[in-house]
């Protein structure tokens, strides 16, 4: 691997050690329970699954590459966007993603929650990244996987990248349900206000 590559999985794993690090606080801080993938709400087993894929992989698939590299010579994703700039690109979204998703879990402070549930709603957050993204942790953390595919893409980073991507759309989904049905109309007004991803704001009462 190259510096920047591996700089680039370096900025990753610090990124999931940050993550738990600022949950381990809210949990400490809070009344509340943090991680709720294990209550009942409906739906969440598939993107839990998939975001315990995506970063436990984003954490330990370096060290596969790096140790059995022969056995992954043939992919036929290993020779693309090979090169300094592709390299530095990719780098530049890792860190840029990664530093957007602890801000914005950070400005949660305790409304922080991992999954969702009807019954631990935290109160609704709007300033900072939120005044932009109703979900500045999920753009983040996709920023940050289409970075590292950037860095050094093969099948095993695409599976994971999509993988992510597909867990953040799900979950978004789930979670939005349950905000509706437990926060109504200001949470409501606040869709109405910031878009569900980022740079642009709608102004259509049905976009969730």
């Amino acid at each position: 691997m190259s510096a920047l590559e591996l700089a680039a999985y370096g900025v990753a794993v610090a990124y999931v050690a940050g993550f738990l690090v600022l949950s381990f606080a809210v949990a400490r801080s809070s009344d509340q329970p943090v991680w709720l993938f294990d209550k009942r709400s409906p739906g969440q087993f598939v993107p839990a699954l998939l975001f315990r894929l995506s970063f436990s992989g984003a954490v330990l698939w370096p060290f596969g590459a790096t140790f059995f590299c022969n056995a992954f010579s043939a992919d036929p994703l290993s020779g693309v966007l090979s090169g300094y700039a592709p390299d530095a690109i990719g780098l530049a979204f890792v860190v840029a993603g990664a530093c957007f998703a602890l801000i914005g879990q950070d400005y949660m402070g305790n409304s922080w929650r991992i999954g969702t549930a009807e019954d631990h709603v935290g109160s609704i957050v709007d300033s900072g990244p939120f005044a932009i993204s109703r979900n500045p942790v999920f753009v983040g953390q996709a920023i940050l996987f289409i970075g590292l595919f950037i860095t050094k893409p093969n099948l095993v980073q695409a599976i994971l990248t999509g993988s992510a991507l597909c867990a953040i759309v799900l979950q978004v989904r789930i979670e939005e349900r349950v905000l509706v049905q437990a926060l109504g109309e200001p949470y409501r007004a606040y869709c109405r206000r910031v878009a569900r991803w980022i740079g642009y704001r709608s102004t259509q009462s049905g976009d969730l």
